[in-house]
């Protein structure tokens, strides 16, 4: 063994932490160079190159090695502070491995070996080291993305009948109960009861759970499937369904199940999503107290385009002809059936006396589960208006994006308004089909019965990414909210959110609609949220903006036979996120984030709207969304909206198609059973792959926070207060409970005593909030995934209930599960 003057052998630490820094510096050089030719930093090469100089210092045992590393440790301190302040988690991932490192280097097993000038060498590293954990502990305590501020205090007088919000074309809705997804047809998702306050919600305990029995993991079951449910409240009791499209009754102050109704759907379903985000109610009326005629022509032809329909069967026995008051379930295989709220028998008296219509009626490439309902559809005093999804990314021949209108009582249609023939409203004759392919809307819409107007959130026409075969109905109609005529289905105004939308940047989330004050005047309002981070405020009589929206210039240069539009709509309150740098990289060690930054550059970017391309494109905000289909919440009498955003960006990038039957994009995770091939745009000249921007290690490359809540005035478009939300407890290998904030998908809820909800977060917990500080005040951990929106009622026992569904969400991962949890105060 080769010994040095003292006679020892050579030490075994030092030579491995030579060896350490060797390799690491290595991969820094080697990586910064290759950034540096794509014009990005040049920190990391340098980075690398001061490894390798300490590292050789370090296997020559010299001291020196320790200085050499304090200077690098303290110029990637300087460095990271000019590229990210105070911000904990981006320093982190620029000096933790540094950090630690430096630790190790000062250890005896290293030092001790260097020779008796080591205690000189080693000050400067342990000074340094001292200064970072100085600057860690101030980031630790510092959060820049903050946005500190108070909510006003009610403002406007509380509606005259019990506070409510409803429209007076239909019976109001008692306070204690929730009529529709949002509560009524406003769609506001604001509960006028207040014994849950900020003062109390703390003392908030589970009152009782029910479980569904409905779980994902079926064979045919798509990867989105998801509990995504709102229940209805009417009376004492709870309407639900499951993503298996069952109907559940349940007694909404014990839990008890009170009837349950399975749709028996058909196998072989060409599914990209399976959920049912809630059931819609009619309450009984003059028109439906009495038998309503039969069907002039039955909704269920023999000639149904779906061979071998389903009657609706029920295990409850059936009610008399009619039904006094309606429950309506649209189900995945095409049909929209009609219940008894009383016992879950199907009301035949409706669809021709089946207690069903057919959706698949008129439409054309009729493949089952290529078109269904997946939203609520809207019940008005006389009409069930129905909108659907259409798959997504599959091919050019998909079925219609029709919307349609039937008649309450019997299911005959009355109108039909399709975006890719907006002129003619009248019904179909037999023989004939509406526009394949035309925009969709799958989210839930808004209705206000005394303007006469339904309110349509479209999507795009597929494919998403590629629009050179748009037709002019399309280009006008595609990712808008759309204002339809009651009684004719008649377009009376349309506001597009995105021109030449390439983006898959559908309108997803439903209409609020809520009269603001402005100038001293009441306007009637609609709040349209969008995956942009935008939010529209528009006169809902007109669609004209009431908060400003302005024209800016946008990237260009599409793909080849396809063109971008010059300018996109801005709205002055906007969550749309400031555009991503290199600096915004990150990871969860400087070598991951090294290689995100790499990525960044080789993608195309160009801020928001950066056309997708054959290079590949970053989109952000990503097709996720900073909002999705559970919109924000509006208060009435505050007249602000308790929003949700969420960013995440995504890499969408264009495959050349040579045939119209190659899978170009699903490699080996081809789809079973009759699952659809996504993403291949079959027809098309492009297939797309689209993917989370994320690194090696799966973990985001833009650095958190992810997620927040917020509050914004509705009459200025000002941003009240903002903070992250949520932790990363349910989606890291460690249960790491630190709130770098998340996305959550799934809305939140407000309520008059000043609280608002939230359970949609990718972290397994519902949330209470102080909706005039933004302060979390309660929280309560869920057993699976609580992607829905939650609600609230009043119990028989006069208690507030808080209820939530935590069932899980298939693209997402969070974990499945069926329960239903009601939550109250303690009993006096």
């Amino acid at each position: 063994m080769q010994r040095d003057r003292q006679g020892r052998g050579r030490p075994f630490v030092p030579m491995a932490m030579a060896i350490l820094l060797f390799l690491m510096g290595l991969a820094l050089t080697g990586g910064g160079v290759w950034l540096i030719a794509l014009g990005g930093s040049w920190f990391y090469a340098i980075a690398g190159v001061t490894l390798l100089i300490s590292g050789f210092l370090l296997f020559r045992r010299n001291p020196t090695a320790l200085r050499v590393y304090a200077l690098l440790l303290l110029g990637t301190l300087a460095w990271s502070l000019w590229e990210v302040g105070f911000d904990w988690w981006p320093l982190a991932a620029r000096g933790a491995v540094f950090v630690v490192v430096g630790l190790l280097l000062l250890l005896p097993w290293v030092t001790r070996p260097l020779g008796g000038r080591t205690g000189t060498a080693s000050l400067p590293l342990a000074a340094s080291l001292a200064v970072a954990v100085a600057v860690a502990a101030v980031s630790w305590f510092t959060d820049p993305h903050r946005i500190e501020g108070t909510a006003p205090e009610p403002r406007a007088e509380a509606p005259a009948d019990a506070a409510t919000d409803t429209p007076t074309g239909k019976p109001d809705v008692p306070p204690g109960e929730w009529h529709a997804y949002g509560r009524t047809d406003y769609g506001q998702r604001y509960s006028p009861l207040d014994q849950i306050t900020p003062a109390n919600v703390s003392q908030l305990q589970e009152a009782w759970t029910y479980n569904t029995g409905d779980i994902r993991g079926r064979p045919g079951d798509p990867e989105e499937t998801t509990f995504q449910v709102t229940p209805l409240k009417i009376g004492n009791r709870l309407f639900l369904c499951t993503p298996h499209q069952n109907v559940i009754a349940l007694n909404a102050t014990t839990g008890e199940e009170i009837w349950r109704y399975d749709p028996e759907i058909r196998g072989d379903l060409a599914l990209q999503h399976l959920t049912c985000r809630g059931l819609s109610y009619h309450p009984a009326s003059e028109e439906t107290a009495a038998p309503a005629p039969a069907s002039p022509a039955p909704a269920e032809p023999e000639d149904s385009p779906v061979p071998d329909m389903p009657v609706a069967a029920n295990t409850a026995p059936e009610t008399a002809d009619n039904c006094p008051a309606r429950l309506f379930m649209p189900t995945a295989d095409g049909r929209l059936i009609a219940l008894s709220p009383e016992d879950g028998a199907i009301c035949t008296a409706f669809g021709g006396g089946t207690g069903q219509i057919d959706l698949w009626r008129n439409m054309p490439n009729v493949k089952p589960g290529s078109y269904y309902s997946t939203s609520p559809v809207v019940v008005t005093r006389d009409l069930i208006i129905v909108g659907g999804t259409v798959l997504d990314n599959v091919s050019v021949n998909e079925a219609s994006g029709v919307i349609r209108a039937f008649d309450v009582n019997t299911g005959n249609i009355v109108w039909a308004w399709d975006s890719g023939d907006p002129e003619d409203t009248a019904p179909l004759p037999p023989g004939q089909t509406y526009t394949p392919n035309s925009p969709n809307s799958w989210s839930i819409s808004a209705v206000d019965e005394d303007l006469g107007l339904v309110y349509i959130p479209l999507g795009n026409q597929p494919p998403d990414q590629w629009g050179g075969d748009r037709s002019p109905a399309v280009e006008r109609f595609s990712s808008s909210v759309v204002a339809l005529d009651l009684a004719t289905g008649q377009v009376r105004w349309n506001f597009q959110t995105v021109h030449h939308d390439l983006w898959d940047y559908d309108v997803p989330s439903q209409p609020s609609l809520i009269d603001l004050t402005v100038a001293g005047q009441t306007v009637p309002a609609l709040v349209q949220p969008t995956k942009q981070g935008d939010l529209y405020v528009l006169d809902r009589r007109t669609g004209e903006p009431i908060l400003p929206v302005t024209e800016q210039p946008a990237p260009q240069g599409a793909a080849e036979g396809d063109h971008t539009a010059p300018t996109q709509p801005v709205s002055a309150l906007s969550y749309d996120p400031p555009p991503l740098g290199g600096r915004d990289m990150w990871g969860a060690t400087l070598f991951d984030q090294l290689a995100c930054r790499i990525q960044f550059h080789r993608l195309r970017y160009e801020g928001r709207y950066t056309p997708p391309s054959t290079q590949g494109s970053l989109i952000y905000p990503g097709n996720f969304g900073v909002f999705n289909w559970g919109s924000v919440a509006v208060d009435p009498r505050r007249q602000i909206a308790f929003t949700t955003p969420a960013y995440l960006a995504f890499v969408s990038q264009l495959i050349p198609r040579e045939d119209d039957t190659t899978l170009y994009v699903q490699g080996e995770n081809r789809p079973e059973y009759s699952l659809p091939a996504l993403n291949e745009n079959f027809g098309a000249p492009f297939a797309v792959k689209l993917a989370p921007f994320v690194s090696v290690l799966g973990l985001p490359c833009q650095a958190p926070p992810w997620g927040y809540i917020s509050a914004a005035d509705l009459t200025t478009g000002e941003i009240l207060w903002m903070h992250k939300n949520g932790t990363v407890r349910d989606a890291s290998p460690l249960p790491l409970p630190f709130r770098m904030g998340v996305p959550s998908l799934g809305g939140p809820m407000m309520t008059a005593g000043g609280v608002a909800f939230l359970s949609g977060t990718i972290d397994y917990y519902v949330r209470g909030y102080d909706v005039t500080t933004g302060e979390q005040l309660w929280e309560s951990r869920l057993p699976a995934g609580g992607q829905a929106t939650p609600m609230t009622y009043l119990g028989e026992d006069g208690r507030q209930y808080l209820l939530v569904a935590a069932g899980g969400h298939g693209s997402l991962g969070t974990k499945a599960g069926d329960a239903v949890i009601a939550y109250a105060l303690p009993r006096q």
